[in-house]
């Protein structure tokens, strides 16, 4: 299927797509980022306001225990890693960048459980800065659609950003995410009801 066309089905299901994740500041939406690997996003959205009530800013976080922090995400997946990744990426921010998230994707892959995908959601929808977000959801598409062949998340990621404009890349790995939850899933998927597959 070609790009235009990937975009209008985009266009016509998810013409609005807003991020998913409740956040109120770069730090917060970082943290929910790094929460939601392995989690859903409903999930992270459930423990994030009692989190967030009691540490907003990296010098409130690192003021709790690595313990406390577990207690509040504890139903996230990885939680135990995650509580610690919190406190210490917390430590640098204060220690490096005077409680500041850094707005470089090199910066921001040094802290503690941030992977290239939750650096390009945070570059793109904190900073906004130009990047591709590739999850799960978005890399599935990518081959069913007929977008990309590459292996790597790297690769998938390279691919979609040749095709689509740069000033699209927001909006369309919102949307890809979005209609791949609700219409293309990876389990039970029907090829005939599918707005883009059929």
């Amino acid at each position: 299927m070609t790009p235009k066309k990937v975009r209008a089905i985009l266009d016509k299901y998810i013409p609005n797509p807003e991020i998913p994740l409740s956040h109120t500041s770069p730090y917060t939406l970082l943290i929910a980022v790094l929460l939601s690997a392995q989690t859903t996003d409903d999930r992270v959205n459930q423990v994030t306001p009692a989190l967030f009530k009691k540490a907003n800013t990296p010098q409130k976080m690192v003021k709790l225990t690595v313990p406390e922090i577990l207690s509040y995400i504890r139903t996230c997946g990885l939680a135990p890693t995650k509580a610690k990744n919190i406190h210490r990426l917390s430590e640098i921010l204060i220690e490096k960048y005077k409680g500041k998230v850094p707005e470089t994707f090199d910066e921001l892959e040094e802290l503690p459980g941030v992977g290239h995908k939750t650096a390009s959601v945070v570059m793109v929808q904190a900073f906004h800065k130009p990047a591709f977000p590739v999850d799960t959801h978005v890399f599935r598409s990518a081959h069913r659609w007929g977008l990309s062949k590459g292996k790597t998340v790297e690769a998938v990621e390279a691919d979609l950003k040749k095709i689509f404009p740069e000033s699209s890349w927001s909006k369309v790995s919102l949307q890809m995410i979005l209609f791949a939850r609700k219409y293309c899933p990876a389990r039970l998927h029907d090829s005939n009801t599918c707005p883009m597959c059929k």
